[in-house]
């Protein structure tokens, strides 16, 4: 056999096994527990919740069950960073927006403001199906709980921020399990660029 070509077979075979095992860390709190055969991770997972989307549909944890989505923390009136947060996610949106695997939840964290007509609204101006990317509203307690204990990002009420709100710009990967798989800045665009690479690994460990 050619000698270059047996060191790039070897090198071929060495890459297609280092693509099959490259997986996606999970995130979060986790504990180990005895079992029967010895002792299992268990991991963080997002809890369940109940909210409601810019068509008035129930939206939970079973609308994301077995699939990969990527969630944030939002305001329609924000002045500040939720803009280019929208750009970014819409970059997200395109790369898989023929995928049915994937898909996008955003929480609003001014739900008083933010009824289900404006994230309609809000939605329609981004061009975007409600069936693959949901905008939810409800209770402002358990959205902000969502946040802080679900997803581990940081929301508050600030009179003195610009539109009165204080939130976290992250955009968090999650999958099918309901385990966080990735963290990204949602204001930066080589860190969305991160997240789109994220989301077809996930989906190649998916697969395997």
């Amino acid at each position: 056999m050619n000698r270059f070509f047996a060191v790039g077979f070897i090198l071929a075979i060495v890459w297609g096994c280092q693509q099959k095992a490259a997986r996606l860390p999970i995130l979060g709190r986790h504990e180990y527990i005895e079992t029967p055969n010895g002792t299992d991770t268990v991991y963080h997972t997002i809890k369940p919740f109940q909210f409601v989307d810019q068509d008035s549909n129930l939206v939970n944890n079973d609308t994301y069950k077995g699939k990969i989505y990527v969630a944030d923390f939002f305001f329609t009136s924000c002045p500040s960073i939720c803009p280019v947060m929208k750009t970014q996610m819409l970059r997200v949106y395109e790369a898989y927006h023929d995928n049915d695997r994937v898909m996008f939840l955003s929480h609003t964290i001014d739900p008083e403001y933010d009824n289900v007509k404006r994230l309609h609204d809000y939605a329609q101006r981004l061009g975007v199906s409600s069936a693959k990317w949901h905008f939810v509203t409800g209770n402002k307690d358990a959205i902000y709980d969502m946040a802080q204990t679900s997803y581990y990002v940081a929301t508050r009420e600030n009179p003195k921020a610009p539109g009165g709100y204080e939130h976290s710009g992250a955009f968090i990967l999650v999958d099918g399990q309901g385990h966080i798989r990735g963290v990204y800045n949602g204001t930066e665009q080589e860190s969305v660029d991160k997240l789109i690479r994220d989301i077809k690994t996930l989906l190649a460990e998916n697969d395997q």
